[in-house]
């Protein structure tokens, strides 16, 4: 078997472990195996032979070589992440026994503030749907809920019935890490949520049953694409501009709560982040948009 062969029989295996085991999207896998090809594209221009012949001093090279050629700073740093994480995976495999990237240090990369709405966009979004048909009561409810909790797409759609207390009014979620939390949802939205276990969620089941508090006509539980596909068409119908996804909405939670007082802990907790240096990015966020506003509206601004 060849250098070239065994290096793309490793990267495979480095690549079904990353969809096995760490359960990355297809996009993201998608991204890793074309990093992995530009760097074996320059491996064997450079004639050097195999994975396991990799220094520092080359890796350095390669990185230098793809800023000549343009590269972004963050596209840069994610080709390294791979490679990192490769070297990492062979380590464990017992195919090599030092990382070329171990004592490189990673590019410090300014993080990109997250779009979000104004409260005005958000009342205009959550208004599209019509409560009056089981789909459009659905859909409503799944846009309130998201905003009132500001959850994770994957947690709305995975929420179950035995997951949620409207006496309460409360959802406990289990997150990443299998971290338990309790969010609280708010009366608005309880009123449709409410409303939509009482009435639409049966007219849409038709008898049928299911776990699932957000389901589709087939008695399946909503999907990311299908819920992605629901937000894109109601931003359309509002007339909102700009990039929209569900995780929008999250966004969007976090920062009117941040503006209206909220203190960054308990917007911490709320969203299920396990380091508080996530959630401050949202406090950014909110100074552009003070700092938007007074420019705006300030006559002196």
């Amino acid at each position: 078997m060849t250098v070239e062969t065994m290096d793309h029989l490793w990267i495979d295996r480095f690549l079904d472990y990353l969809a096995i085991e760490k359960g990355l999207s297809r996009n993201t896998l998608d991204s890793y195996s074309g990093d992995i090809r530009r760097f074996l594209g320059f491996l064997e221009e450079s004639r050097i032979q195999g994975l396991e012949k990799v220094s520092k001093l080359d890796i350095l090279t390669f990185l230098v070589a793809l800023r000549k050629e343009g590269l972004s700073e963050r596209s840069v740093a994610r080709l390294q992440v791979t490679l990192r994480n490769l070297y990492r995976f062979l380590i464990e495999e017992n195919l090599l026994d030092e990382n070329p990237l171990g004592a490189l240090e990673s590019p410090k990369l300014a993080k990109k503030l997250p779009h979000v709405l104004s409260e005005e966009e958000v009342e205009r979004l959550l208004d599209q749907p019509d409560p009056t048909r089981p789909l459009g009561l659905r859909d409503r409810t799944m846009l309130e809920v998201l905003y009132a909790t500001g959850l994770r797409v994957s947690e709305m759609i995975s929420l179950r019935l035995d997951q949620v207390d409207l006496e309460v009014g409360c959802v406990r979620i289990l997150g990443k890490g299998d971290r338990e939390r309790i969010v609280p949802i708010g009366e608005v939205a309880q009123t449709f949520l409410r409303a939509y276990l009482d009435e639409g969620r049966r007219q849409i089941l038709k008898g049928r049953v299911s776990t699932y508090v957000f389901v589709n006509p087939r008695a399946g539980k909503m999907t990311r694409q299908g819920f992605w596909k629901i937000t894109k068409k109601y931003g359309l119908r509002a007339g909102i501009r700009g990039k929209l996804t569900p995780h929008t909405l999250r966004h969007s939670f976090a920062t009117h709560l941040l503006d209206r007082g909220a203190d960054l802990r308990s917007v911490q907790a709320l969203l299920g982040h396990v380091d508080i240096s996530t959630t401050q990015i949202y406090t950014h966020v909110s100074r552009e948009r003070l700092k938007t506003l007074h420019r705006k509206h300030h006559p002196r601004a």
